[in-house]
């Protein structure tokens, strides 16, 4: 039996200097910054929920999460909508550049340091356009714990 190298779809988005990927299968949409309305008693990357076309969604700083140092939102400053495990979830990011083609053989498993993100959020990564590419683990990123937190908001 053969393998079939697969391209799949990843949406790029910016952190500080760093770029990163999430596959196009799990967003919903890519939203300009809103009003957020704050939730008690929930981590402080959680910034609150907004309501998307009718639906309460969980808002998460990722800058927060990775423990960057915060900064100001600007005009680039985007959420991207993830859907997982049946619960939408909004990601701050500091802008959505552009979504790529990347075969599945050039993705290599993730170094032990990279950037400011834990080894532990990272599925791997790739060379794209000269620039290096770190492909979130979004089941890491919104481990269980935080996914029940953000039912619980819902």
């Amino acid at each position: 039996m053969t393998e079939v190298n697969e391209n799949q779809k990843y949406i790029v988005f910016q952190l500080k200097d760093e770029y990163y990927g999430v596959p196009v299968n799990v967003v919903g949409s890519i939203e300009r910054i809103q009003r957020i309305t704050r939730v008690p008693n929930t981590p402080s990357f959680i910034k609150g929920v907004i309501n998307l076309r009718g639906v309460v969604t969980p808002i998460i700083d990722l800058r927060e999460r990775f423990n960057m140092e915060p900064e100001e939102y600007s005009e680039q400053t985007r959420i991207i909508i993830v859907h997982l495990d049946g619960i939408d979830v909004g990601l701050i990011v500091d802008g959505a550049n552009d979504v790529v083609d990347l075969n599945q053989d050039a993705i290599e498993p993730p170094p032990e340091v990279i950037g400011q993100v834990s080894v532990d959020y990272i599925k791997g990564v790739s060379k794209n356009d000269n620039r290096l590419l770190i492909l979130l683990n979004l089941e890491r990123v919104l481990s269980t714990e935080e996914m029940d937190k953000l039912a619980s908001v819902n």
